[in-house]
């Protein structure tokens, strides 16, 4: 299969799954997520989706366990909302590079603080 189809089917997938996951669930533990990318093998059967989840401990905690109890709910709307011969299992993965770039942000943000006391 071409490259070109599977990163269709990427973005596709990304986009579909982060509306599903704005509108469509209705679970109260799942705060605010973010697909930050979708990597699906290339016989189409897996789909990593890459998720960053802000908020404290105890709400990611809770968000990652709504987020996996909803995987069937998901792959069911996408299936509905994407014409594909086979809709791929997906798994959630955690994405921490944005809360990585929040820590180096506020380390700087105190570096240049402690700069300007001097």
């Amino acid at each position: 299969m071409g490259s070109v189809r599977i990163e269709k089917v990427q973005e596709l997938i990304k986009q579909e799954a982060s509306e599903i996951i704005m509108r469509e669930l209705k679970d109260p533990r799942i705060g605010f997520v973010t697909i930050t990318e979708v990597d699906v093998s290339s016989d189409l059967h897996n789909a990593k989706l890459y998720v960053s989840i802000l908020g404290s401990d105890k709400q990611i905690e809770d968000t990652w366990k709504g987020l996996n109890s909803s995987l069937g709910f998901i792959r069911r709307e996408l299936a509905h909302r994407i014409r594909l011969k086979f809709i791929p299992e997906i798994k959630f993965f955690m994405d921490t590079s944005l809360q990585y770039s929040a820590h180096i942000q506020e380390l700087l943000i105190k570096v240049q603080k402690d700069e300007e006391q001097k």
